[in-house]
């Protein structure tokens, strides 16, 4: 099992499929690990890219975190992996709360490593209600309490998130075997750090995001449960121009499993115009 090891001696458990091609990291969402890409990589590699996951310090195969963590500490986790394995030219996909990583390690360090950037069903720019962001998705207390509830009945939250995370209000998008597969990991999580993390998506990012000068690709399903679109990347045009926002018709929160091939193939697509 490769491993890093983040400034704090936090281990950082990655997967590399080497290679000479443009490096594309992905970084996963709530409360997977870097398996949950598994099914995608060969779509990526075929196409000449090496593809790079790595699990989220206190989830999957990553070592547990002994002290509170926030965005600072994940983007910084992230430069872990791009300056351990000396990748240039990077693209950097965030899935979920995984956009908070890239916005702020994007924001942090322009004209570093990273050449291009993609937001997957992410919680940016900013999901909290708040007197100045209005257009949030819920407040301060609807992350707290989503955390108690994390905290006081693990199994059962899990399993209803990982419901709603590859369903639309259509119903269940995948089958059972794929759901199954998917709450497997999410019990791999840190019970403590998996709590702690659900309040880090009230995170402001929108000066972040107004930061980001590189390409970047903006995907979300209309389905999504778990982060509503007209809250979330409907958005982010407003504080990335620039941005390409593909909307996915019918789509969940998981749509890189459900609806892998149209995922897939918008983000193939970015990549090529950025290799063009």
């Amino acid at each position: 099992m490769p491993t890093l090891t983040a400034e704090d001696g936090v281990t950082l458990h990655y997967t590399d499929t080497g290679g000479e091609g443009r490096p594309l990291v992905l970084i996963h969402g709530w409360p997977l690990s870097g398996a949950a890409f598994a099914r995608n990589i060969a779509a990526f590699t075929t196409a000449g890219y090496r593809v790079i996951t790595y699990d989220r310090r206190g989830f999957g195969g990553s070592g547990r975190p002994e002290e509170p963590f926030s965005y600072d500490t994940l983007a910084d986790d992230l430069g872990t992996i791009l300056k351990g394995l000396d990748l240039t030219g990077a693209v950097v996909l965030g899935f979920s709360m995984g956009g908070g990583e890239v916005a702020r390690y994007c924001a942090t360090n322009p004209g570093g490593r990273v050449a291009g950037a993609i937001f997957s069903g992410s919680i940016a720019p900013a999901l909290c209600i708040t007197d100045d962001n209005p257009d949030g998705a819920m407040p301060w207390s609807g992350f707290k309490e989503m955390s108690d509830a994390c905290e006081a009945d693990r199994d059962g939250f899990l399993d209803q998130f990982i419901t709603w995370f590859y369903s639309t209000p259509e119903g269940l998008q995948v089958d059972e075997d794929t759901r199954q597969e998917a709450l497997a990991i999410a019990r791999q999580s840190d019970p403590v750090a998996a709590v702690a993390a659900i309040l880090l998506w009230a995170t402001d990012l929108r000066a972040d995001c107004r930061a980001m000068k590189m390409p970047t690709l903006v995907i979300h399903g209309d389905g999504d449960l778990n982060v509503p679109v007209a809250k979330s990347s409907a958005r982010m045009p407003e504080f990335i121009p620039h941005c390409e926002l593909v909307v996915m018709r019918d789509a969940p929160h998981g749509a890189n499993v459900s609806d892998a091939a149209q995922w897939e193939g918008a983000i193939l697509r970015f990549l090529g115009r950025l290799d063009g």
